[in-house]
């Protein structure tokens, strides 16, 4: 791969992961916290990028199959995204936050797909071996996701920040101008412009029964996430771990990402398949909140981030890839786009409308009960791993 190609993927998908990460794992502790919003305000709040993933990444992968640039529709949604975000920042009631969340979730959740199918385009367009050249490209996700959290905690301890949290929404929008300038330096993505509808053929592939069963199990898998995400800042600072080390002891997980996304991820799907490969992303979340339910030590429950980390890349990415391959080529944008509506969208959804009920049913006395919290993704994701092992083939 030349290295201005690899430069520029690579600086994408720094980009679009930095802005993600800038947000994701602390704006939980700064609804819950500060602004004293319930679990299920919270879930809400979270539930407006998986409600933006079941719209438009269908809407931008039909666009970017069939009419308009991909680069350009990138561009367009981050620049919207970035002026949305800084006025999120100053928002502290539910229902402005939620709405403008939810305009924000819009236009981020149209960008994800598009990312992965510039990358894989752009890889089999210079005759490259896809699944080996994109890890060297993803490693770049989980980096990004480190790096911002590592620097937002640093922000805190020069700027005494962490009390508020609402530095977490300005860093991502900053983040988001500079991805939709340099939008301007990726290649060329023109539109295939078929005579089909990409969207609608990408969907007939769920009439192949190995690949809705991969479907219903990523939903699921991902839904469960979402007590990660909704739960683990909070989690972690009723554990004694103090707010402004928790960027940074999230963190963790990413920098996990990264080494295996270059050194186990290539080798992983060559020795054990895309089937094993899930199985081993899908243990890993399982493992994780075996020692959530435990509670402590704080270490462990620390050094327990580096499994999601690993889950991240054996089961998310691996399940993109997979998508990827077996698409045809015509409406690889498509497939993305379906994988992240599926996933992203309706698991993600559904798992923070499920783990924000779950968190206020377990509250006593204004405080979480954590282990009965995390023993209901714990049963759900062991459910998950036996039906990777019994009941999908690992093909379509």
């Amino acid at each position: 791969m030349g290295w201005q190609l690899y430069f520029r993927l690579s600086a994408m998908m720094f980009l679009q992961y930095a802005i993600w990460g800038a947000w994701a794992p602390v704006l939980a502790a700064r609804l819950l916290g500060p602004l004293k919003m319930s679990g299920k305000q919270t879930g809400w709040i979270y539930a407006t990028l998986p409600l933006g993933c079941i719209i438009s990444p269908l809407i931008a992968g039909q666009l970017a199959d069939k009419w308009v640039n991909t680069e350009l529709i990138l561009a367009v949604a981050h620049l919207v995204g970035a002026m949305l975000l800084f006025v999120a920042a100053w928002k502290s009631t539910f229902r402005s936050l939620f709405v403008l969340m939810l305009l924000y979730s819009l236009c981020y959740a149209a960008t994800l797909p598009l990312v992965n199918s510039l990358m894989f385009h752009q890889l089999a367009q210079s005759n490259l071996d896809v699944s080996k050249h994109s890890a060297n490209i993803f490693i770049w996700a989980p980096i990004a996701w480190a790096l911002v959290g590592y620097f937002l905690t640093g922000w805190r301890w020069m700027f005494k920040t962490g009390g508020e949290g609402r530095d977490c929404l300005c860093v991502a929008a900053i983040l988001s101008v500079v991805m939709a300038v340099s939008c301007s330096f990726l290649p060329k993505t023109l539109p295939a412009k078929t005579g089909e509808i990409p969207v609608l053929k990408a969907m007939e592939m769920l009439g192949d029964r190995s690949f809705l069963i991969f479907i219903v199990i990523s939903m699921v898998a991902a839904g469960m996430m979402q007590f990660y995400f909704l739960g683990t800042a909070q989690f972690m600072q009723d554990m004694g771990i103090a707010s402004k080390n928790v960027p940074a002891s999230m963190a963790i997980a990413q920098a996990v990402q990264a080494l295996a996304t270059f050194f186990g991820l290539t080798l992983l799907l060559k020795e054990l398949g895309p089937k094993w490969t899930l199985v081993v992303g899908a243990s890993c979340w399982l493992l994780m909140y075996i020692v959530y339910v435990g509670t402590k030590p704080r270490w462990l429950i620390v050094i327990s981030q580096s499994l999601h980390g690993l889950a991240y890349v054996f089961f998310i990415i691996v399940g993109q890839i997979f998508a990827n391959e077996i698409a045809p080529e015509e409406i690889r944008g498509s497939m993305q786009a379906l994988i992240f509506a599926a996933t992203v969208g309706v698991g993600l959804f559904l798992g923070t409308q499920f783990a924000g009920v779950v968190m206020d049913l377990s509250k006593k006395e204004g405080k979480f009960q954590w282990r009965p919290i995390f023993m209901v993704p714990c049963g759900i994701m062991l459910a998950c791993v036996l039906a990777l092992v019994f009941i999908f083939k690992g093909q379509a």
